[in-house]
């Protein structure tokens, strides 16, 4: 896919949603972080449906520490993973309060550091909290960036360098918005709604309807 043809996806993806939100429920940079660490694997519509009673009770790494790994356990037994997730929600608390004072650290390598923080969350917190522009690649961006040949990868990290090269700068700090949407609601795994698509025209997917 040539440069001219990336443009204008990402300005057809721009003007189809000027001001792109995650569709985790978060109040806090806490919040969030404990939300994405939930949605591994999982639904943001299953993770908000536990976080809404989780957050209810307790919205602070202290708050979380008090209310143990069986407790928060309690909370998110629902969905996928969640004894590894209640363990590294809790061990991450503790590395919060301990040595960083309850504070999310702003850099990537003292986020990656906390259990169960890989590179696609902490880009998640660097580019909502921090403002930096990262570009997180997950199993909807990559389908995506594979399938419309937007950004070819075999990993990835491999598409997220690629995306990194060739998305100029002005779409970067909503790109990984407009591409997880477009992946989840139209660009899906199994049936993609070509159909309804505004990129139709553009995508070079060779099957698409």
């Amino acid at each position: 896919m040539n440069r001219v043809k990336r443009y204008r996806i990402l300005c057809k993806l721009r003007d189809n949603n000027i001001h792109p939100v995650i569709e985790l429920v978060y109040r806090s940079e806490f919040e969030l972080l404990i939300a994405v660490l939930l949605s591994a694997q999982t639904s943001d519509v299953q993770v908000n449906k536990v976080t809404k009673s989780l957050f209810k009770a307790v919205n602070t790494p202290k708050g979380m520490l008090r209310l143990g790994i069986d407790g928060v356990k309690n909370y998110i037994k629902s969905i996928g993973l969640s004894n590894t997730k209640s363990k590294n929600i809790i061990e991450t608390c503790s590395l919060l309060v301990g040595k960083y004072n309850g504070i999310l650290p702003s850099n990537r390598v003292d986020l990656e550091s906390l259990p169960g923080v890989g590179r696609k969350t902490a880009n998640i917190i660097l580019n909502l909290v921090f403002g930096w522009s990262t570009i997180a690649v997950d199993t909807h961006v990559f389908r995506f960036c594979n399938r419309s040949r937007f950004a070819v990868g075999n990993n990835a990290l491999s598409v997220e360098k690629k995306l990194l090269s060739v998305v100029p700068k002005e779409f970067q700090r909503n790109c990984h918005q407009w591409l997880v949407l477009h992946g989840r609601n139209v660009c899906r795994a199994r049936q993609p709604n070509c159909r309804v698509c505004v990129i139709k025209d553009l995508c070079e997917f060779k099957e698409k309807k």
